[in-house]
């Protein structure tokens, strides 16, 4: 905190009031795994990896991570574990820790990961329901321009982070199946993306995402992380 500059700082707050903290600085080296169990992979090539995936050379072998992310906001950094949340039609909730990995090449057989926890409210916030889920299919990733706004990361390289929009295939610990978006809005990306998550589960869609609360409020975050 003491080497931001004040105008550096105000931004960076401005920022994150309405986008995601996304930072790497430590990247898991070559099989290690990291603090929530996913297996990360040092990232050495991330400039070639910028625009569209499918025409970087060697971009078959790119895998990325999302993550539903805590901040600190005291030291400036991030970590996995957060929690974020959307709401139904009818003001009822979903709530979800989580994190992942994936392949967003285009025309490539997607091999992905990840699951986490989840919890369901209803119109007055009593708890209707909770349990796990997983991960079962990749539906579509893009990528969107930003710069990470926090100096610490505790998931991965802070030249790593990016913004964008992922849509995977989940399944329920009760049987139920769904649809999870993971939205993540860095500095310098386009107003239209939103920072946090959207759910379905089952018939009911939790379309309204919860939009992250100002600084030092620590939830509806989220962050991607190319892994090489």
């Amino acid at each position: 905190m003491n080497a931001w500059k004040a105008g550096a700082m105000s931004a960076l707050l401005g920022a994150l009031l309405f986008g995601c903290e996304d930072r790497n600085p430590t990247a898991a080296s070559d099989g290690a795994t990291g603090a929530d169990g996913i297996t990360g992979v040092s990232a050495t090539g991330a400039d070639a990896i910028t625009g569209s995936f499918a025409t970087a050379a060697g971009v078959e072998n790119v895998r990325m991570r999302w993550d539903i992310i805590s901040v600190n906001f005291a030291t400036g950094t991030l970590s996995a574990g957060g929690v974020a949340s959307g709401r139904a039609n009818d003001g009822s909730k979903i709530t979800l820790t989580g994190s992942g990995t994936f392949n967003p090449t285009a025309g490539k057989l997607q091999h992905v990961t990840g699951g986490g926890t989840w919890k369901t409210f209803a119109p007055d916030a009593s708890v209707s329901g909770s349990g796990t889920y997983d991960v079962t299919g990749f539906v579509s990733f893009t990528l969107a321009p930003g710069t990470a706004p926090l100096p610490h990361d505790n998931i991965g390289k802070l030249a790593d982070a990016r913004a964008g929009f992922l849509v995977v295939n989940i399944s329920y610990s009760d049987g139920s199946e769904g649809v999870l978006a993971v939205s993540c809005h860095i500095v310098g990306t386009p107003d239209a993306v939103f920072e946090g998550i959207t759910a379905t589960k089952g018939f009911v869609d939790y379309w309204r995402r919860a939009a992250p609360p100002a600084p030092p409020g620590n939830a509806n975050r989220t962050n991607f992380h190319i892994l090489h």
